[in-house]
């Protein structure tokens, strides 16, 4: 998990969103292993998307997916991914349009480096909650391809399947 926030970096603001996201992860069966918060400069957060690509499956990144001048959380995870994940975006923004029509203004983005997915959500709490749970059915399928398991259960492509019982997916958090 990976905070981006200029006011969360140097301790003049309480990071509100990393913990409602870590929150709502380790509730869908993903694992914690690391968060950090960086500052909106480009390569501290690249710096921080390919380490966290190291250690963890899912990297979450919230904050910096606005249009405001220090908000490059989406060029840092363009430039560190391999391929982009268009439809999870625009699953995110869709959901977000339900609960505010400024969702539109987020410029989020979510890729692949390696076997590992990264995901923008906003800065604002319940817009990463929102986000986040938008782009929570299809994860662990597309974790799945990127393992090379690309057979299909008895749910069909893109079922959703729980985390096994008393097993986590590990997740990097700011």
């Amino acid at each position: 998990m990976i905070t981006v926030s200029d006011a969360c970096s140097q301790g003049l603001r309480e990071d509100l969103s990393g913990p409602a996201v870590a929150r709502t992860l380790d509730a869908n069966g993903f694992e914690t292993v690391l968060r950090v918060t960086v500052p909106d400069e480009r390569k501290a957060i690249e710096d921080a998307l390919r380490h966290a690509a190291g250690v963890a499956r899912l990297v979450v990144t919230t904050g910096g997916t606005g249009i405001g001048a220090r908000d490059v959380t989406p060029e840092a995870t363009r430039a560190v991914c391999e391929r982009l994940l268009k439809g999870v975006a625009e699953l995110m923004r869709a959901e977000g349009r339900r609960e505010t029509p400024l969702a539109a203004l987020s410029r989020a983005v979510c890729g692949t480096l390696g076997t590992t997915v990264m995901l923008n959500v906003p800065g604002s709490p319940a817009g990463a909650v929102s986000s986040l749970r938008a782009a929570l059915p299809v994860l662990p399928h597309a974790l799945d391809l990127l393992d090379g398991k690309t057979e299909h259960g008895p749910g069909g492509a893109g079922a959703e399947r729980p985390a096994e019982p008393g097993s986590k997916r590990k997740v990097e958090h700011a």
